[in-house]
C-alpha cells in the first residue's frame, strides 16, 4: 500500500517531556519510552514497504535544553546505535544521518559512520535521523556552497536553479517528503525541512510521542490517502487551483 503512493514521510516526534511530566516522572523517562516507540515504528514502516522514513531526533534548539537532559539524549542514542545496528542489518533498513554532526560527541559521530557503512548496502527502508539539525542552517550553508561555486567560476548564475538548490541540501539522497507528521497537538515545523516541505501534506496529531502506535501511524497514511495533491495544477475539467 504504502510503496505504491507513498515514497516518504517525516515525523517530528514531540512529546516525550510532557509525557513524562503529566506521569510525575523525570523527562529523561519520557525519551526512554520515545525512543522504543521510534523502534517499534521504525519495523512497522519497514514492513509496510516504506521507502523512506526521516525522524527529527535532536534539533540545533535542542542543544540549549539543561545539560543534564542533553546528556542523556546523547547517551540514549548512542546505545540505540550500538544495540539496533544489527537488527537494521537484518531487516534491511540502511541508516542514515543529516545535520551538523560534526557538532556531536566523537563516540557518537564514529557509532553513525559504523552504523551508515554496515547498512550500506541494504535496499529496504531508507531510514534517516535527523540530529543536530536545523532548516535554516542546512539552507545556509548550501545558499554558501553554492556561492563559492560561483565565486570560483565553477557555475554561473543561469545555473542556480531549484535543483541545483536541492542537490546542495542535506537531503539531497532522498526525495521531498509526501507527508510530514508531527505529534503532541503543536502545529508547526520547528526548523524541520522547510525548504523540502513545500508540498508536503502535514498532519497534526494530538497524541504524545510515546503513546503514538503503529495504530497512530497508519492513520495518519490514511488521511494522506484520503488528499488530493494538486501541487497548483488543474484540478478537473476548467478548474484550477493555485495552492
Amino acid at each position: 500500500m504504502m510503496a505504491a503512493r507513498l515514497e516518504h514521510v517525516a515525523i517530528i516526534m514531540d512529546g516525550n517531556g510532557r509525557w513524562a511530566q503529566l506521569r510525575n516522572k523525570p523527562r529523561t523517562y519520557g525519551h526512554i519510552k520515545g525512543a522504543r516507540v521510534a523502534k517499534k515504528i521504525i519495523t512497522h514502516a519497514a514492513n509496510a514497504g516504506l521507502k523512506n522514513l526521516t525522524l527529527y531526533a535532536f534539533s540545533t534548539e535542542n542543544w540549549l535544553r539543561p545539560h543534564e537532559e542533553v546528556s542523556f539524549l546523547m547517551l540514549l542514542l548512542n546505545r540505540y546505535l550500538r544495540k539496533e545496528t544489527d537488527n537494521l542489518v537484518k531487516k534491511n533498513i540502511r541508516f542514515d544521518v543529516i545535520g551538523e554532526i560534526t557538532k556531536l560527541p566523537k563516540d557518537i559521530q564514529q557509532a553513525i559512520e559504523n552504523t551508515k557503512k554496515l547498512t550500506a548496502r541494504n535496499t529496504g527502508l531508507y531510514l534517516t535521523f535527523a540530529i543536530s539539525y536545523g532548516s535554516r542552517q542546512e539552507i545556509l550553508l548550501a545558499v554558501q556552497n553554492i556561492a563559492e561555486k560561483f565565486k570560483n567560476n565553477e557555475i554561473d548564475k543561469n545555473q542556480i536553479t531549484e535543483s541545483l538548490m536541492t542537490s546542495h541540501l542535506m537531503t539531497s539522497q532522498i526525495p521531498d517528503p509526501d507527508l510530514i507528521i508531527r505529534t503532541s497537538g503543536e502545529t508547526r515545523l520547528s526548523n524541520f525541512m522547510m525548504w523540502q516541505a513545500s508540498y508536503s501534506e502535514l498532519y497534526f496529531s494530538e497524541t504524545l510521542w510515546p503513546d503514538f502506535t503503529e495504530i497512530h501511524f497508519d492513520r495518519c497514511c490514511q488521511n494522506y490517502f484520503q488528499r488530493e495533491r494538486r501541487y497548483g495544477r488543474v484540478i478537473g475539467k476548467n478548474e484550477e487551483s493555485f495552492v
